[in-house]
């Protein structure tokens, strides 16, 4: 049995699978995100533990038996979270999370540095973990001072099962501090923040061990024998390991929270000025390609909360057919954007009201906004040397028909849908356990699902999607100048 732990945002998901990949149980636990301050997103490390212990509780409850034959554990999380620990292991304040934008100054000056952008293959981000160390050297410097490792939440989640402080090369790439060509840390960049390679982690593959289940949480589980934790990956790697997205030109989309276009590469294709993400994958001599939008359903959610009904009230609405462009325009930087813009302090828009303008008009705006930002996206990948020809489509959105078929329209390919089954992060994850604990062949266990169905292009309304892109794309430095 294999064990997938994913740490997200807003609760742990536990995975159990067997030697042939399949489910056999799963359990989650929520949890909960501090704003202290505008612009704040904080977590305490502890409620992670207590997550862990909720969830992988319930499934000793449920399926003692198989937990007590369990030989591997795979880690995912939400990257580029700042999780200080000093010397005893303690941890010494709050974990500034991937969406706290606080450090947009200190953002910009490591980004103005060229070493950064050379060495990382990315834009410093104001939600990386490195200009968040540099918030705490200048504001918070007795802090600053006790720190004796910097560890990624899912790796805090490590120390706690191993008692080892180990990172894997996927979610390293997202602190700017890794050499993502060379797959190490680099000492000048980390000198930039005052740190050494000492406040590191060591860094394996994914697929790599990483670490073995400590004795007591081993006995207190009934696990009879060692317990592998493997290297792991950041939430995006993993829920890629999850679909078989592993080799190069194989890509998806995720309408989640947020969204993204994800592709594998077979080299190492930077593209910084794109505001691409260019990271390790989880599988060795692997990168990917990245493009991230931060409102996708959280578009539609907003629209559901101000109208007063349901995210799928909304869309059914609409209907099943693909209608042509609304004419009104959605822009959904409601918590700024990052690909293409990387632009923390822009807002989203309505462009283009009239008397006609009803609540469906409006959620159909949305659905189109968020496909022109993933588009936004497509042609990012593509200045920086990928072109897809198809996707495959998860998250919460892709239950719409219709937002599938209004995203292949937009994007001039098509969307495949997996056939019914968890393919997330906590999947991809267990995955990875597997391919550690049994030392196996990453390409004979990384498998691409059955394809429910296709969604191709309309071509009849490519044409009318295709003007309504064009002014999309005008749209936001008119928004931006005022």
């Amino acid at each position: 049995m294999y064990l997938g732990l994913d740490l997200g945002t807003s609760g742990l998901k536990a995975l159990l699978i067997d030697a042939d990949q399949k489910v056999v149980a799963s359990a989650s636990a929520a949890l909960s995100v501090s704003r202290p301050h505008e612009g704040w997103s904080e977590q305490d490390p502890a409620d992670w533990i207590a997550a862990a212990e909720e969830a992988i509780g319930a499934l000793v409850l449920s399926h003692a038996k198989q937990m007590a034959a369990l030989r591997g554990i795979g880690l995912s999380g939400q990257m580029h979270g700042a999780t200080l620990v000093d010397g005893a292991g303690m941890v010494l304040r709050p974990c500034i999370l991937w969406n706290d934008t606080r450090s947009h100054a200190e953002a910009r000056a490591l980004d103005a540095d060229p070493r950064f952008r050379q060495i990382t293959g990315n834009i410093v981000f104001p939600g990386f973990t490195a200009p968040k160390l540099a918030w705490i050297r200048t504001n918070e410097p007795e802090i600053f001072a006790r720190v004796a490792k910097v560890l990624l939440p899912k790796d805090y989640l490590r120390l706690w099962l191993t008692g080892e402080t180990i990172s894997d090369m996927s979610d390293s790439a997202g602190t700017a501090w890794l050499d993502v060509a060379g797959r190490r840390w680099s000492p000048d960049l980390l000198a930039a923040t005052g740190l050494g390679e000492e406040h590191m982690p060591r860094l394996v593959e994914g697929t790599a061990p990483a670490g073995q289940l400590r004795g007591e949480l081993a006995a207190k589980w009934g696990m009879t024998g060692h317990v592998v934790v493997a290297g792991g990956a950041g939430d995006n790697a993993a829920s890629a390991c999850g679909l078989g997205v592993a080799k190069g030109g194989e890509a998806f989309v995720s309408l989640g929270t947020s969204g993204v276009v994800f592709a594998a590469t077979d080299a190492y294709l930077p593209n910084p000025q794109s505001a691409v993400h260019t990271f390790c994958h989880a599988i060795p001599q692997t990168w990917h390609q990245m493009g991230v939008i931060l409102s996708a359903t959280d578009g539609l959610n907003w629209l559901a909360g101000v109208t007063g009904a349901k995210p799928a009230e909304l869309t059914g609405e609409l209907g099943a057919e693909l209608r042509a462009p609304s004419g009104v325009t959605f822009l959904p930087y409601l918590s700024g954007e990052r690909t293409p813009h990387n632009d923390a302090a822009i807002r989203g828009a309505l462009i283009g009201l009239s008397h006609q303008s009803d609540r469906a008009s409006l959620t159909q705006a949305v659905l189109e906004g968020v496909a022109f930002a993933l588009r936004d996206n497509l042609e990012a990948l593509r200045a920086a040397g990928t072109e897809l020809a198809a996707v495959m489509a998860v998250g919460g959105g892709s239950r719409s028909q219709l937002w599938l078929k209004t995203i292949a329209t937009v994007l001039g390919i098509p969307v495949e849908l997996p056939a019914d089954g968890d393919f997330g992060a906590a999947f991809g994850a267990a995955r990875l356990g597997l391919i550690a604990a049994e030392n196996a062949e990453p390409s004979s266990v990384l498998t691409r699902p059955g394809i429910a169905s296709i969604i191709e292009p309309d071509r009849a309304l490519a044409s009318a999607y295709g003007d309504a892109y064009a002014r999309f794309r005008a749209l936001y430095p008119a928004l931006k100048g005022v």
